[in-house]
């Protein structure tokens, strides 16, 4: 099978962790090679996620290279999996590879930990106010890409009706609340249905008020996805060129901590859904 030329952000985070496991065994790509029977080129095109990799080969590498982390390496043999085209492939010929990236990241993620700022949960988007999100995009979208993010916006729900879905702690900014893209109406409606989804799923709402001054990590919006042990965790952040993914171990503990300190500041659960209820009653 020829390698693959555009590799998900999964399949990239499973090679970045067994080169890992070979650096911290201090053994070369031909070392690694030799002592697996396989040609050189194998070792650097499954470590980038250009190709597939079995569950037995996830195995035999981490017995290679003296890991004896069971945890990690049973995720990581999890991640060989192969699903029978996961729902949001079929967005694929229509968006850029990120919005994929960051469906699949929520969909395998045991925990969500989202931050925002300045915008509404894109898991949480309103119809309404994902078109009134897309309509302020530069360069401006045409007509058929505004649909296309929107219909992959609302897929995302799809997560939340999983056998298991992950839990979800939410911690939003006055100024994301106070945001009223697509005016007032829209604005209303869309902070009533957060509060509405987090009745009905495993959502804890935090909300931030201006009136707490400053804190770690007001400029930026975080997603912090827990994965199935640690190591496997993942931080997406927005920016105007598409998410960005970071998961070396000095950043996880940096968002950790922000977003621990935000939840610092931040009103407790009821306090906070009875600040977004007022925001909304007064829009």
């Amino acid at each position: 099978m020829p390698p693959r030329s555009a590799p998900t952000e999964r399949q990239r985070r499973l090679g970045a962790e067994l080169r890992k496991m070979r650096t911290a065994a201090d053994m070369t790509t031909e070392t690694a090679a030799r002592a697996l029977g396989v040609p050189r080129t194998n070792i650097p095109n499954m470590e980038s996620g250009r190709s597939g990799i079995s569950a037995d080969r996830v195995r035999a590498m981490a017995e290679t290279y003296g890991c004896q982390n069971d945890a990690l390496i049973e995720a990581l043999a999890a991640m060989t999996a192969r699903r029978r085209s996961p729902w949001w492939d079929s967005h694929r010929d229509s968006l850029p590879a990120g919005f994929l990236d960051v469906a699949e990241m929520e969909w395998y993620a045991s925990r969500l930990r989202i931050a925002l700022t300045v915008h509404m949960p894109g898991l949480f988007h309103t119809e309404d106010h994902a078109r009134a999100v897309f309509e302020h995009v530069i360069p401006p979208l045409a007509p058929a890409d505004i649909e296309a993010r929107m219909a992959l916006r609302l897929e995302r729900r799809q997560v939340l009706d999983k056998t298991r879905p992950p839990s979800i702690e939410l911690i939003m900014y006055e100024a994301a609340l106070r945001t009223q893209f697509g005016g007032p109406k829209v604005a209303r409606g869309q902070l009533r249905h957060i509060l509405d989804m987090s009745e009905q799923h495993d959502v804890t709402l935090h909300a931030i008020p201006f009136s707490a001054g400053g804190f770690p990590g007001a400029g930026q919006s975080v997603i912090y996805a827990e994965g199935p042990v640690p190591e496997l965790d993942t931080v997406e952040l927005d920016s105007t060129h598409g998410p960005e993914f970071y998961d070396s171990a000095q950043q996880l503990r940096k968002y950790r901590a922000q977003l621990g300190a935000m939840r610092e500041v931040a009103l407790d659960p009821c306090q906070s859904r009875d600040f977004i209820l007022a925001i909304a009653n007064d829009l």
